[in-house]
């Protein structure tokens, strides 16, 4: 295998924008369309007994194995944030053999409880395994720069600097600085900066301004980065899926 596809996607817990719909068949329809090698999905629904109550069409599984299923995609869950009625997180979701790591817990305040999901896959006739690493970051800046220490600290103690690493998720930096400056920390190069020399707006999904979606790469070549735009997109998450073909260096 020369290249695979990777995606990174805040499906807003299967709900639509303004949370008055279960959108979770659709975002399987459009992703099966897209048919990404790997997913790094963030606010996945691990459990919600309201919402299975409320509606039909909710399903009582968990949605990291409700989509595996479905996309027939090994999963794995990171538990992030735990209430009374359920709890959610992020997943990865591959088409090669994935190996959970660990979920690195990145909470910096009680109003927000953010992980690092660490997995690794095995693409096809690839010596070395990927690293793959699905985030999930504060709203506040200063939140923000404590997570991104803990990150950095994290793939400096536990990942080889030569094995091939992908770190993918929702920044939510929205100012377009931050960011930079943790993949320059890491030796890290965001694809759409690899490929258009700026990055994308993803946020809104119905009118996107913002940029808070990325996916950073160590030892590997992105060899193209889109955004997906539109219907039926616009209506399926808050958030734009992102994703990259990615090559080895």
């Amino acid at each position: 295998m020369s290249s695979f596809i990777i995606t990174s996607y805040n499906i807003h817990k299967g709900m639509s924008p303004l949370n008055r719909n279960v959108v979770m068949q659709g975002i399987a329809d459009a992703l099966t369309e897209v048919g990404s090698d790997i997913l790094c999905l963030q606010e996945v629904q691990g459990q919600n007994l309201k919402r299975v109550l409320k509606y039909n069409e909710y399903p009582d599984q968990s949605q990291h194995e409700w989509f595996g299923e479905y996309l027939s995609l090994k999963n794995s869950y990171g538990k992030n944030s735990e209430y009374e009625n359920g709890h959610h997180g992020n997943a990865v979701l591959s088409r090669f053999p994935l190996d959970p790591k660990h979920n690195v817990n990145i909470t910096v305040n009680k109003m927000e409880q953010r992980g690092v999901l660490h997995c690794e896959v095995q693409p096809e006739g690839w010596e070395v395994p990927v690293v793959v690493l699905c985030a999930h970051l504060n709203l506040l800046e200063n939140d923000r720069k404590k997570q991104y220490e803990a990150i950095s600290t994290y793939v400096n103690d536990c990942i080889e600097q030569t094995q091939p690493l992908i770190l993918a998720g929702d920044f939510n930096d929205w100012k377009k600085v931050s960011c930079m400056q943790l993949a320059r920390r890491l030796n890290m190069r965001e694809a759409f900066m690899s490929c258009h020399d700026k990055l994308l707006p993803t946020f809104p999904s119905r009118l996107p301004v913002l940029s808070l979606d990325r996916i950073y790469v160590r030892n590997l070549e992105v060899k193209r980065a889109w955004v997906h735009k539109g219907k039926p997109w616009s209506g399926l998450s808050d958030h734009l899926p992102i994703s990259a073909e990615l090559i080895r260096a």
